[in-house]
Parts: C-alpha cells; sequence; structure tokens
C-alpha cells in the first residue's frame, strides 16, 4: 500500500512537469509589449501566398509587428544564413523550413535554440488542443523542431483531358512509352521534392525502376514549379510528379481537369508535415518577437490560417477541415508511409536519395 501511494504521488506531481508551461496573463502581456519594441520578426521561409497575403497583414493587425519574410527555397536560405554567421551576422529569427533542411541543417548545424520551453501561449500549450495530446517535436529531444501537419501527401497530379485515371494504376504505368517525354518533375538532381519523390521511388520500386522513368522515360526536369504547373494545366507535360497543391489548386478552380493521385496499387500513401516544420534561430536578433510569432503560427488563428490556405491537414483539434481535400486528410486505421518522419530525414531518404543522384549521374 505504501508503495502505491508514493507511487501515486509520484504521478500526481510528475504530470505538471511534463505538461507545456503556460504563461500568466502578465507573462503573456511582457512578452507582447516586448516584441513590440523590437518592432519586427525575420522569417525565414517559402515564398507562398499564403504567408505573403494572409499570414503577414494578420500578424501586424493582431500584434502591430512586422513580418520581415526572407523567402526562397530551403536550402538556398540555409546556405545563406550559414554564410552570414560564418562573419558573425544572425539576421533570421524564425525558420519555416523544409523537414531535410530542418533536420540536416538548421538541427545538425546547431543552428536553433530549444522552442518547447517558448511556447507558453495558453491555447497553444494546452495538450487538449493538439491531436496528439500534446505539441508534436519531431526533434530526438523532442524540443526543437514543431511538427503543426500531418497530411496524406500527393503522389502526382495528372491532366485527365491527356491521361485517364484507369491508365494510371500502378507505378508501372509510368513506364508506357505512350508517357515519353510528357512527365515533369522538379530537378530530382539537388535537394528538394524532386529528389524526395526520387528517393520513395527507389525505396520502394527499386533502382531499375528508378532508371527507366527518370531517364528511359525522359522525365522532363526543372527547378521552377510554376512551370510544372503550367505544363500540367496546358498538357504539355500531363503527368506531374512534384507539383504543388497551393499551384494546382486555383488551376482546378479555373476549370483545368487536374487529378491529384495519392497512391497507386504497389505505392501506399504516405503522409507528410508539408508546408514546413518550425524552429527558432539561435541569438535571434528580435528574440521577443520571434518567441511571440512562434507561438502565434501554432495557435488556432495562425495554424488555421496555414490550414486553409495550404490545404494542410493541422495537428490542431479545433481547426475545422471541412474545407480541405478528403484525400489529404488522414483515414483511420490506414498505415501510411511517414515521409517526414526524423529517422527517414536523416538516414533512409539520404541514402536513397544519394542512390538515385549516383544512378542519375553514372548514365550521363
Amino acid at each position: 500500500m505504501p508503495t502505491i501511494v508514493t507511487l501515486f504521488f509520484i504521478l500526481v506531481w510528475a504530470i505538471p512537469a511534463l505538461a507545456q508551461t503556460r504563461a500568466s496573463d502578465k507573462e503573456w502581456n511582457a512578452l507582447v509589449e516586448g516584441a513590440k519594441k523590437e518592432g519586427k520578426v525575420v522569417v525565414a521561409g517559402s515564398p507562398d501566398p499564403v504567408m505573403r497575403n494572409q499570414i503577414i497583414p494578420k500578424f501586424k493587425e493582431r500584434y502591430g509587428i512586422g513580418i520581415e519574410l526572407l523567402a526562397g527555397r530551403s536550402s538556398e536560405i540555409s546556405a545563406r544564413v550559414r554564410t552570414e554567421r560564418g562573419s558573425g551576422i544572425y539576421s533570421v529569427d524564425v525558420y519555416l523550413a523544409g523537414p531535410d533542411t530542418t533536420a540536416t541543417t538548421l538541427y545538425a548545424e546547431k543552428m536553433i535554440d530549444p522552442l518547447k520551453p517558448l511556447l507558453v501561449m495558453s491555447e497553444v500549450a494546452d495538450g487538449s488542443k493538439w491531436k496528439l495530446g500534446k505539441i508534436w517535436f519531431a526533434d530526438p529531444e523532442e524540443s526543437f523542431a514543431v511538427r503543426a501537419f500531418s497530411s496524406v501527401a500527393t503522389l502526382m497530379f495528372i491532366n485527365t483531358d491527356q491521361v485517364k485515371p484507369e491508365e494510371m494504376r500502378a507505378a508501372k504505368d509510368l513506364l508506357n512509352a505512350k508517357w515519353r517525354g510528357k512527365i515533369s518533375t522538379e530537378d530530382p538532381t539537388t535537394t528538394g521534392s524532386g529528389a524526395n519523390a526520387a528517393a520513395r521511388f527507389y525505396h520502394d520500386q527499386g533502382e531499375e525502376f528508378v532508371r527507366k522513368l527518370y531517364l528511359d522515360q525522359k522525365a522532363v526536369r526543372t527547378r521552377d514549379r510554376r512551370q510544372m504547373a503550367d505544363w500540367l494545366a496546358r498538357g504539355t507535360h500531363p503527368i506531374c510528379l512534384s507539383c504543388r497543391e497551393d499551384d494546382v489548386r486555383p488551376l482546378v478552380k479555373e476549370g483545368f481537369k487536374i487529378l491529384e493521385i495519392f497512391s497507386l496499387a504497389d505505392m501506399p500513401g504516405s503522409i507528410n508535415g508539408s508546408p514546413w516544420m518550425l524552429t527558432l534561430a539561435n541569438k535571434a536578433p528580435n528574440p521577443k518577437a520571434a518567441q511571440l510569432f512562434a507561438n502565434w503560427i501554432l495557435s488556432r488563428e495562425g495554424l488555421g490560417i496555414y490550414a486553409r490556405g495550404y490545404g494542410s491537414v493541422s495537428l490542431r483539434t479545433d481547426i475545422d477541415e471541412s474545407n480541405l481535400n478528403p484525400g489529404n486528410v488522414p483515414k483511420k486505421n490506414i498505415k501510411y508511409f511517414d515521409d517526414t518522419d526524423w529517422n527517414w530525414i536523416v538516414t533512409g531518404r539520404h541514402e536513397y536519395r544519394n542512390k538515385v543522384w549516383q544512378v542519375l549521374k553514372t548514365s550521363k
């Protein structure tokens, strides 16, 4: 009996210790005032319209603080930041970066600080507001990198004026000679979604499939995502392996017959954490504003804007998902391949991506 009582008290005291700490009203108001004195927050992230057209003006409206956006591909931004930091320049407060950059650069090169103790907004710290019962920190220490989304990922898009759905049931259908020169992809020879897709194909289908798809089928490579979407809509390249949903969605609204494919008979669906993982730069020039933004972007208002605008499934419990494509919402009792799993990012995908690069390099 004493042992049971002792265990009970240990659990009672341990549960609050494990929970996210919430700021009092006084502490929160002090944070807001401190952020206002700093005057701005510098956010490094994708140049997507949701950030420019909705997040930036809403944060300014809410707190009177401007967001200075350092926009570009995650790999390009991290290279720039690495150079700046080497010269003693620390210009970024917050990163909204892809999982690869987050894990293999920002975290691996110690460019970020623990974020967990700084997430103190009441509705953010409240575990009941999250589908997992808590904020999902994806890194090994569960302290640095927040994964705020988990959506079923697009495997490809097809223009159904050119490609009938029944013609694309299995991965091998991509190898039909009919589609030679008709497939577009983000350049798989550089870090990004194109290389990630190629790594998945290699993992599931093997080296020979990758060789046939990217070389024999003459898949057209580009680093211009809008170019791919335009090709898809016009039917120039009616199969797109790397188009982004936020680029394609407006085209669908305009009447283009585009179908989003989430899985194939021999390639199960996958989930990912797109559009970003949230991390906080160390030696941030505006630390209070950085903390305020990090809390707000994970709030119902901030994350809701991104979820609706980008079409991603957030991990909050209080965000309306009725506007989302049902195909993007994970189904219960279905086992998905997690493309944003930390171990897959730093080991598996890295390994398979290098194998892809070797295939493409040796076949030149």
